[in-house]
């Protein structure tokens, strides 16, 4: 174990060190048990101060789970149903397809509404992004922000995924409504306590008088941290909880355990089962096929049914390594969290940063595949990873007469040719890559242009670009 657990470690400040990310805390459970906890980073560049275990950091939509668990509980005690119609304890009149939006729908993003983008303003204009952000205190201030919005419905109820954090919020209203508490009340009082998540909080008073709360930092393009604030009461059910690992740990180890920790039942085993239930398929679809061999990387953009779904606030898969795993992600841009277990296997990973930078989600797959003894390079993401390294960089054809640079944007590369007067930056769409080389191409007026890397041991690495070959002549600077 503490072989795996270095490596896990050392994969994670190699990221954190590439991304730029401030700071990143993490935890792993094994065999039902917290088995490792630590730091990477800061906390806090301004002061120095090292990230823990204990940092408080935003966990973003990770929130959502528990604001589903706190619809259960009610559920079980008799004071709703999730079938109920929204429309039973909110006014709430937006009818998709003539049909009601239920609390399930809620639940499982597929009240047919798409994303009115709520968040995404509350948050710009919280990073000084953008000068105006919507004004959204209460669960009424979302009622009368979504009061033209039922023009916007695209499916009926319960037939297609949308990400609304906007139901969300008429969750915790509704939550509100029947308990008749504040959300972050109700959700401390029920979930938070019995857990003993005593350092997890809604508030900006109980995070500033922490002891060890994360400064959270917008990461921009050229790595550079500036310290900003989170968005205390404007993002609230959907994703406002203030958390640390070793808490949060807790609350994984709740699901591994069925809805019980340490003698504490806070569901039962069933309403966790409903839970992780698959309810309905994510647009997200693998589009990397490797080769039986192993050796080659096939892009196929005709794939449409991916092994992701969503149950209620939480996603999940039966493809890890033919295996069952449960996760949710969590962003608020200056904070970012992964939640990932197995509840077959009793594994678990947490991960908290301060920032936005590598994703935490490759983090956690790469933390599991580890702990299952499983080769994390099988991953799609971490193949790709391996094979596209050595491909950006600056190349020059024949004495230096033609210059680009080739740059990586997530899973495209783009060629960029820069001058006084003339530029270029071309998107380059990946069709193949091998350990061997690589095929992309590229969309010329209306026509499909190949591009190819030609790997070699000895020698740079060459690009064929239309009537151009160039070689490697250096890294990319910034």
């Amino acid at each position: 174990m503490r072989n795996k657990l270095k490596k896990i470690d050392e994969f994670a400040l190699q990221k954190v060190k590439r991304s730029h990310l401030p700071g990143l805390s993490l935890a792993v459970i094994d065999d039902g048990e917290i088995t490792h906890t630590r730091g990477i980073g800061h906390s806090n560049l301004e002061a120095g101060l090292p990230a823990t275990a204990e940092t408080l950091y935003g966990i973003g939509s990770i929130t959502k789970s528990f604001t589903c668990l706190a619809i259960m509980q009610l559920a079980e005690e008799g004071r709703l149903n999730i079938q109920d119609e929204v429309a039973d304890y909110l006014d709430f009149d937006i009818r998709p397809g003539g049909k009601p939006v239920r609390i399930e729908h809620l639940m499982s993003h597929t009240s047919g509404i798409p994303a009115l983008a709520y968040a995404e303003a509350v948050i710009r204009k919280g990073i000084g992004d953008v000068p105006e952000g919507v004004p959204i205190g209460d669960v009424q201030d979302m009622l009368t922000f979504m009061a033209e919005a039922g023009d916007w419905a695209h499916a009926e109820p319960g037939e297609r995924w949308f990400y609304l954090n906007e139901g969300y919020v008429l969750l915790g209203g509704i939550i509100e409504c029947v308990s008749g508490r504040p959300y972050a009340e109700y959700v401390t009082e029920n979930i938070l306590k019995p857990l003993g998540m005593h350092r997890s909080f809604f508030s900006r008073e109980e995070v500033e008088a922490d002891r060890d709360a994360a400064q959270p930092y917008v990461v921009d393009g050229e790595g550079g941290r500036h310290p900003k604030s989170y968005m205390y009461g404007s993002i609230t059910a959907d994703g406002g909880l203030i958390s640390n690992v070793e808490d949060m740990a807790r609350y994984i180890q709740m699901y591994l355990g069925g809805g019980r920790l340490n003698g504490e039942r806070i569901l039962s085993e069933e309403s966790v089962r409903e839970m992780m239930k698959p309810r309905i398929g994510t647009p997200a679809a693998d589009f990397f096929r490797r080769s039986r061999d192993g050796r080659t990387l096939t892009a196929d953009f005709s794939a449409s049914d991916g092994p992701r779904k969503y149950g209620y606030g939480l996603g999940m898969t039966r493809d890890f390594f033919r295996r069952r795993m449960v996760e949710h992600g969590g962003s608020v841009l200056v904070s970012t969290g992964q939640m990932s277990f197995m509840p077959d296997e009793g594994l678990g990973v947490m991960l908290l940063a301060n920032g936005s930078g590598y994703p935490l989600g490759n983090l956690a797959h790469y933390a599991l595949a580890v702990l299952l003894d499983e080769d994390p390079n099988e991953l799609r993401f971490r193949a790709a990873e391996v094979f596209y390294e050595g491909l950006p960089g600056v190349y020059e054809s024949y004495m230096g007469n033609h210059r680009g640079t080739v740059r990586r944007s997530g899973d495209f590369l783009q060629f960029e040719t820069a001058g006084e007067h003339l530029s270029q930056t071309v998107p380059l769409i990946p069709e193949r890559v091998s350990r061997d080389g690589a095929l992309f191409f590229t969309l010329q007026g209306g026509s499909k242009m190949p591009v190819e890397f030609v790997r070699h041991e000895e020698a740079p690495t060459e690009l064929i670009f239309e009537r151009h070959k160039m070689r490697r002549v250096s890294d990319v600077t910034e």
